[in-house]
């Protein structure tokens, strides 16, 4: 059955002595899960989002990690599906956003210069009826101001049920959240139902960013998305930035803000609080850099 689930479900397939192996590394992993919290296993990491004019960083993407006793550190790709299928991705899902909100509210008391923290949503997330109410409750509870929380949901997400997700977006806009879709062009997204959705900023995804200067159609729909996205009043992140070619190419093409290994891969909270500690001198530097 899991099998079938894994090869996009309406299929059969035969049985196979290695699935009793897989069946029970599945049931291992989902019971291990299941304590997660409690253990404080997870761990949060953090990737600097970058003014491509200015340097300076003006946000983070908050991702989550399993620091798994067996495993080692495991990715969201390899646990948050089962989580998802299990219904943990609820209790998991308001961990996170109420761990980074109180770590970005700790870095504003410290007098650290305020960012943006961006959390990602799941499908079962985001189709939560409560779901406004669990993040008043987080904001509430952290004392972090709704303007420096950005919630991100893919493409695919917003158009499973479209008006669902206008209805649910503007209630978040209303207590003024950004929100951010994530990895924008990869979906099916209907650019009628587009122009409806409360929406704040589009995230240009790897896959796009990765071949902008070798591969003539990619350069041709990041360029795209960047006039687009300006012209409808939205800020533009491109993820993945990875060599100066692309810096240079996205900012001609005055994207917003860029992030990625260029500037710096996914740290730890401490490792991030240090840089922000030096943000002056590390603008400064960042700066020299865009200075092409």
């Amino acid at each position: 059955m899991y099998r079938a689930k894994e090869q996009g479900r309406n299929n059969y397939q035969l049985y196979d002595p290695t699935m009793n192996v897989k069946a029970s590394e599945r049931m291992a992993m989902e019971n291990n899960l299941r304590h997660v919290l409690e253990r404080e296993e997870f761990v949060v990491c953090c990737q600097p989002q970058v003014n491509i004019s200015t340097g300076e960083i003006t946000g983070v993407e908050a991702l989550v990690r399993w620091q798994h006793p067996d495993l080692g550190q495991l990715s969201p790709v390899e646990f948050i599906p089962l989580a998802e299928e299990s219904g943990l991705i609820i209790p998991i899902g308001e961990w996170v956003p109420r761990t980074v909100c109180a770590q970005n509210k700790a870095w504003q008391k410290a007098g650290y210069p305020p960012v943006r923290v961006a959390v990602n949503l799941s499908v079962r997330q985001f189709q939560q009826q409560n779901l406004v109410e669990t993040v008043a409750r987080v904001l509430k509870e952290t004392g972090l101001e709704p303007h420096y929380l950005v919630l991100e949901i893919t493409e695919s997400i917003a158009m499973q049920n479209a008006d669902f997700t206008i209805v649910m977006l503007r209630k978040l806009e209303e207590m003024g959240i950004h929100i951010s879709i994530d990895d924008f062009g990869t979906g099916y997204s209907s650019l009628s139902y587009l122009k409806d959705f409360p929406l704040d900023t589009l995230k240009i995804g790897q896959s796009f960013v990765r071949d902008l200067t070798t591969n003539p159609n990619n350069a041709a729909i990041v360029t795209a998305i960047i006039t687009m996205a300006h012209s409808m009043k939205l800020k533009v992140v491109a993820e993945g930035v990875e060599a100066q070619e692309q810096l240079v190419f996205l900012k001609q093409q005055q994207c917003d803000e860029i992030q990625g290994y260029l500037f710096s891969k996914p740290l730890p909270t401490e490792a991030f609080e240090k840089i922000l500690a030096q943000e002056v001198s590390r603008a400064n530097l960042f700066s020299n850099r865009l200075n092409i």
